[in-house]
């Protein structure tokens, strides 16, 4: 009896329907509750919103994912007003289920794509529903999936650009025909949401150029193909594979930037060119002298992306912090504190309002001093150790009313600039060099202690060609200068392309070691009366990686018995080729979303293990199968028949019951007190090291 055949269309519809049906009751049963923010709803329905406001904001993602919830909640009549100061505040009155509902309807395609995918890679009906159903009863994926978040979209297009290399390699027997280059293209409008969603779907791009490197090679390896075919296959696959998703991904940030054109908390992760682009901005429609000159009152910012302000104020370095003299640090926010007269090396400066004074301007590899205007103090360094980066010297405000000392002294060095050209204001990146001890003014992203009122340190670095050491002038204060419009200086798109792309660094909340176990979940909500709690299945987790193990057996079985030429039915070979190879896929495609965390200095969260998690899950559908089927031919002739049926009722029963017991893990803990210690979901914590 033949499990593996699909024979009727009608079967292949009626089950794919029931899997649809299926994952459209569980996805958006309740999908309005809570009714409350919950986790990460705080930043992208914000996002959201400022898209709708026009806002302009700073976050470590592309825009492409942010931007669908702002149009999803815009063309849902939702008006961009919530504040989505934290999680638990109300959303009362606040039209928030179409940002929910559509990013539900995104997560909720994950189910139809694994069966798309698997039936492609194996036309096994029942693999493919096995690898469904694991994803459909899934409590971690429903809990991901549906709420205001980036997971589900991401997850989305991860997918949809699998589905579109399997349904292309399906079309390889009608190459160049419009099926065929249909999902060529549909394949890359795929690849580029993904890594335009989050950068994390470059893995899945590397899967599918694998992929595709594989299948040139089995063209160019097959002598009856003439050169010219294989590259026209070649070209036809750089089109649409990387040409189409570089052209899509730009077009995203093109639209990204001509949207979000009023100034927002953003701006000052960018440069002062940036925001002299965002309406509301203070160098808006900005004037000010376009040279710099002795005498003129400025505001020195960091030329890295976030980069802060030079600042001090009246307090000084604790004791045992290098010498007792005033704090210099940067700061992100405009300030008085911000603003130095900038003084020749050597002199006062004459009196500005002289008109009979001639105008002396700054210029590159100048002596200078930079008097901080309210305290009166020199920005000043030594040979002291920097109170945090310890292999710096320390950079010191000294001196009373601008008389201090030679180590006062610093050199301006225009980078890129010659000799003696004079100082310009914003267009010029600047280096302040110590003119005594050769070290470089450098702003760190370290916060200093409470001391320091964890404001960002400021040092004098050796390294002087380090690029955290360059500077521009921001403002600049001289009214015997003509003003000019910074808006011949505007940065064109790719320069604004190019300034978005920053990385952000952050600390690690979880191991890449403990996803795959599931051996700690993440609250999504902690609210009393709702509560939801982000964990795997422990069934469906647990049980994928049994099967990874077993995969692995079962080709090194299987491969031992080809290398000694054990015999073997042709049906028997094409069946186990199938498997192994479809198998291959998806463990390389679990290793390429997954191992890489181990490598990475970043915010790691439990829910970055979720794409992998897709991937393992098709895979034991496959394996699944494939053993289910192996072993009637192990058990007696009158239990054959009954081997397969009594398995399979064994594994969807098993599934949808466990799904029942853990589903309030998803749909929410509500009603539970004060008889909590004796509720059935209680009983369902396993580890201690489940929170709920």
């Amino acid at each position: 009896m033949k499990y593996r055949q699909c024979d009727s269309p009608a079967v292949w519809w009626a089950v794919f329907g029931a899997v649809c049906l299926l994952t459209a009751a569980t996805r958006f049963y309740n999908v309005g509750q809570p009714e409350h923010v919950v986790w990460d709803e705080t930043h992208f329905g914000k996002f959201g919103s400022w898209y709708i406001n026009r806002t302009f904001f700073f976050d470590v993602h592309p825009p492409l994912g942010k931007m669908l919830i702002g149009a999803f909640g815009y063309l849902t009549g939702y008006d961009g007003t919530f504040p989505f100061v934290k999680p638990g505040d109300s959303y009362e009155g606040v039209s928030y289920i179409g940002m929910r509902v559509c990013c539900t309807a995104m997560g909720a395609c994950l189910v139809p794509f694994a069966f798309i995918i698997v039936w492609e890679m194996t036309l096994s009906l029942p693999a493919a529903t096995f690898a469904s159903s694991l994803i459909l009863f899934d409590i971690g994926l429903l809990t991901l999936t549906q709420y205001i978040l980036l997971d589900p979209i991401l997850l989305f297009f991860i997918m949809g650009s699998v589905v579109g290399m399997v349904k292309f390699h399906a079309q390889r027997e009608r190459a160049f025909s419009g099926s065929w280059w249909g999902w060529l293209a549909f394949t890359g409008f795929m690849l580029s949401g993904s890594v335009s969603t989050k950068f994390v779907g470059l893995f899945v791009v590397v899967f599918v150029g694998l992929h595709t490197i594989a299948t040139l090679w089995d063209l160019y390896g097959d002598l009856r193909n003439p050169l010219s075919l294989v590259a026209k296959h070649f070209l036809s696959r750089a089109l649409g594979l990387i040409l189409l998703p570089i052209i899509l991904y730009c077009a995203y940030f093109y639209i990204h930037l001509t949207i979000l054109c009023k100034s927002g908390n953003g701006d000052g992760f960018y440069s002062s060119a940036f925001q002299s682009q965002l309406e509301g901005n203070s160098l808006y429609n900005a004037s000010m002298p376009l040279e710099l000159a002795y005498g003129a009152e400025i505001t020195l910012k960091n030329a890295r992306t976030g980069g802060g302000y030079l600042h001090s104020h009246i307090h000084l370095y604790p004791e045992g912090v290098g010498a007792r003299q005033q704090q210099i640090t940067t700061y992100s926010h405009k300030d008085f504190n911000n603003k130095w007269l900038v003084k020749k090396w050597n002199e006062e400066p004459a009196d500005w309002e002289d008109e009979d004074e001639p105008i002396e301007l700054v210029k590159n590899g100048d002596l200078v001093r930079l008097e901080h205007v309210p305290t009166g103090r020199n920005l000043h360094s030594h040979r002291e150790a920097a109170p945090v980066t310890k292999r710096h010297h320390q950079v010191t405000g000294y001196g009373e009313n601008g008389e201090g000392d030679v180590n006062d002294v610093w050199r301006v060095e225009v980078e890129g600039g010659a000799e003696g050209v004079p100082v310009k204001t914003v267009v010029h990146r600047l280096r302040l060099v110590h003119y005594l001890v050769g070290c470089a003014l450098m702003s760190h992203n370290k916060q200093l202690p409470k001391w320091g009122y964890e404001q960002m340190e400021v040092t004098c670095n050796p390294n002087v060609h380090d690029p955290n050491n360059l500077w521009n002038v921001e403002d600049n204060q001289f009214p015997r200068l003509p003003n000019s419009s910074f808006e011949i200086y505007a940065p064109n798109f790719i320069e604004k392309f190019i300034e978005s792309h920053t990385p952000k660094e952050g600390e690690i909340t979880s191991q890449p070691w403990q996803w795959p176990i599931n051996f700690k979940g993440q609250w999504f909500s902690a609210i009393d009366g709702f509560k939801v709690y982000l964990l795997g299945h422990p069934l469906i987790w647990w049980g994928n990686l049994v099967v990874l193990a077993a995969f692995v057996v079962v080709y090194c079985r299987h491969s031992y018995a080809r290398q000694r030429g054990a015999p073997i039915d042709a049906a028997t070979k094409a069946r186990r080729d199938r498997t192994l190879g479809a198998c291959g896929w998806l463990a390389l495609a679990w290793a390429l979303h997954y191992l890489p965390f181990y490598a990475m200095g970043r915010i790691l969260y439990f829910h970055h293990y979720f794409p992998a998690l897709l991937f393992s899950s098709m895979l034991t559908g496959v394996i699944l199968d494939y053993l289910f089927e192996s072993l009637p031919g192990l058990v007696p002739r009158y239990l054959a028949t009954t081997v397969y049926p009594t398995l399979t009722g064994l594994f969807y029963s098993t599934l949808a019951y466990s799904f029942y017991l853990f589903s309030p893990l998803a749909y929410g803990m509500h009603n539970l007190e004060p008889d909590w210690e004796n509720h059935t979901i209680h009983k369902m914590r396993w580890l201690d090291t489940w929170e709920f």
